[in-house]
């Protein structure tokens, strides 16, 4: 168990959110599989969900088997800020995320996300508003600062305790890097010496075991926080919860179960959004699943369309056929078509211009 402000926990693992994918249909697929300890919903702006916005709404959607469930809120407008988290006290929510992370130009023009850093005693007193009006955790996830000038995440950790958040979250990227780049160990860890006290959760290009480890003996962070390395690998939960307890590796999952819940997923996605439109959000997670298929060009091609359900059964049906001929006699892949291992170290991501395959949203960070 893993306390976290009032909060018993299964695990110290907890799922990032990330706009338009750690929606219910994913945490649901990803709780089902174990290991997570709490999970995170897409940002929501304040202002929306307390206007009753349909769509802040759906972000918040959730069920009894998607539970403990944090909210992730983000604005500027200290009141704001103040009601939105009384009122998802109200509904039962466990914790409240504050994003001070996000570095999309949307949210911080509006002075929220990675904004957030620069103005240390505003955000103090916005986030001891909050933390005074429910008795649920508040949290933050923050960046190390808004570039490498100004690396202000110790700073704002600090003055963060002393108004009694529950714990911090660290990306160990600036701002200014977007997702490229090489996480920051050193970054995190300069966080965790800054609030002895205060519980410090790392985050970034965790996508196996052995990172997630690295991570933790290295920083002293309490437990890290997986986002894109989730769609990479949704067991790592469970995989990392083994490998930390006992140092034990657990199989990789086959083929047939990476299958079953990518199948899953859409069934979730169809039962929470409706066929056509669980379909259409399909399109952009189908291809994170084919990463760990080997060969699956032909796969992408006709997922990234899909419509319908009888149409997934069709296409996955046809890739069957298609991915039979990169197969031995036993029915696995060929060594040469395996695809290619997960980074078991932060020493194996890419350096700053190099191509990161876990790199979401693309483009220059000046254009999100």
């Amino acid at each position: 168990m893993f306390r976290l402000g009032s909060l018993d926990l299964e695990s110290n693992l907890f799922l990032s959110p990330l706009a338009g994918y750690t929606n219910l249909p994913m945490r649901l697929a990803l709780r089902e599989l174990g290991g997570l300890g709490l999970a995170t919903t897409d940002l929501v702006n304040a202002r929306s969900l307390l206007e009753r916005n349909k769509n802040a709404l759906k972000l918040i959607e959730t069920r009894p088997a998607d539970r403990p469930l944090a909210v992730q809120l983000f604005g500027s407008v200290p009141e704001e800020m103040r009601d939105a988290a009384a009122q998802l006290e109200s509904l039962g929510v466990a914790a409240v995320d504050i994003n001070m992370g996000c570095p999309v130009r949307k949210v911080c023009r509006v002075g929220g996300g990675s904004a957030m850093m620069t103005e240390l005693e505003r955000t103090a007193r916005l986030v001891k508003g909050m933390v005074d009006a429910v008795r649920i955790p508040v949290t933050a996830k923050m960046r190390l600062g808004w570039d490498e000038q100004n690396l202000t995440a110790p700073d704002l950790a600090r003055a963060l305790a002393d108004v009694g958040v529950a714990a911090v979250f660290i990306h160990g990227r600036t701002r200014a890097q977007g997702f490229g780049g090489r996480v920051n160990l050193a970054g995190i860890r300069a966080v965790v010496e800054a609030v002895p006290h205060l519980l410090v959760i790392g985050n970034g290009d965790v996508t196996t075991p052995q990172a997630a480890k690295q991570m933790i003996e290295e920083t002293g962070c309490a437990g890290v926080s997986i986002g894109r390395g989730a769609f990479y690998n949704p067991w790592i939960f469970t995989q990392t919860r083994h490998y930390l307890a006992t140092g034990e590796l657990l199989p990789e999952p086959g083929f047939e179960e990476r299958v079953r819940v990518m199948s899953r997923h859409l069934d979730l996605m169809i039962e929470v959004f409706g066929e056509a439109h669980g379909c259409r959000q399909f399109r952009k997670v189908a291809p994170w699943y084919a990463k760990r298929f080997g060969p699956a060009a032909e796969f992408k091609r006709r997922a990234v369309t899909v419509s319908s359900r009888a149409e997934f059964d069709e296409i996955l049906a046809d890739y069957r056929c298609w991915r039979a001929q990169f197969l031995d006699e036993r029915g696995e892949l060929r060594p040469r078509f395996q695809p290619v291992p997960l980074a078991t170290s932060f020493d194996e991501a890419p350096l700053p211009g190099e191509r990161h395959e876990l790199a979401v949203p693309k483009g220059p960070v000046e254009l999100w």
